[in-house]
């Protein structure tokens, strides 16, 4: 073979990958500045733009339904510490109704998951108590426990409980059997096989959620303050007393406030799980 045949003959070098952008690169899949592109925020611009040119029609259409949005954010603006009072207090029972319902459904998934026996006792209880409406019950939970807060806790508390147990559990009881298989062959207990295996592996499950009810806690808030006698603060006791004298600016007001709670708190959720959770697919 001639030096030209093994020229011919060689294999072509291979070119090597092109570099990856930067993060602060806007042509970087996950920029951290990519939100100053157009087709990140134009879209939800153009979307609330025509809901506010539907509102303002609606609000011509329908003075009694819909009042001009000058008119909320006026009540804004000037009660700004009447409202910020108010969801406060509401922010405070969704957190502690929040965290009740988290620890009894997280203590209850744990059992459920090791004790076949507790969850045939405890699953068909949690599920009648789902569908039970748990406005019918708030007068009786007053009766019980008076007029301060602990009714709103624990309807807070009850509406959130059932999506953590089934998740939770759900998620304690999805690990493979080969997993489960190598843990027993090194002896390991059932503790550490619950800790090390077990909740890991139900995390995501957990935030999944935990992305449901922080949201939904703020409803179980508002709803309590509205079905429970002796409420004298909180956003859904202001909704009420602006819905009974007709003051619709404080009423759509309280709910813009309501929804913007609403949506921290799901970021805030988002944030810790990207954080928590960031070996798992579902942050990639």
């Amino acid at each position: 073979m001639t030096v030209a045949d093994e020229r011919t003959t060689a294999p072509a070098a291979k070119t090597p990958p092109p570099a990856e952008p930067s993060r602060f690169s806007l042509k970087h899949p996950r920029s951290r500045i990519a939100w100053i592109r157009p087709a990140v925020w134009l879209p939800l611009v153009v979307t609330l733009v025509l809901l506010a040119g539907l509102w303002h029609w609606g609000a011509d259409q329908l003075p009694y339904l819909l009042p001009p949005l000058s008119d909320v954010g006026s009540s804004l603006s000037g009660n700004f510490s009447y409202y910020v009072h108010n969801a406060l207090v509401t922010l405070g029972e969704a957190t502690a109704g929040l965290g009740m319902g988290f620890v009894a459904a997280f203590v209850l998934a744990v059992l459920t998951s090791e004790l076949p026996l507790v969850r045939r006792a405890v699953m068909p209880i949690a599920v009648v108590l789902n569908v039970t409406p748990l406005v019918a019950i708030a007068p009786a939970l007053v009766v019980a426990f008076g007029f301060g807060p602990m009714p709103k806790l624990i309807i807070t508390g009850l509406i959130c409980f059932f999506p953590i147990l089934i998740n939770t559990a759900t998620g304690l009881r999805s690990v493979p059997p080969q997993v489960v298989q190598v843990y027993r062959t090194l002896d390991a207990g059932r503790v550490e096989l619950l800790w090390h295996v077990r909740v890991p592996n139900a995390l995501p499950y957990l935030f999944a959620a935990l992305r449901i009810v922080f949201p939904l806690s703020i409803i179980g808030a508002v709803v309590a303050e509205m079905s429970a006698s002796g409420s004298t603060s909180g956003l859904g006791t202001a909704i009420s007393v602006a819905s009974s004298m007709n003051q619709l600016p404080v009423v759509y007001a309280s709910i813009f406030v309501l929804a913007l709670m609403g949506v921290l708190l799901l970021l805030a959720v988002t944030l810790v799980e990207r954080r928590v959770l960031h070996w798992h697919d579902s942050t990639q």
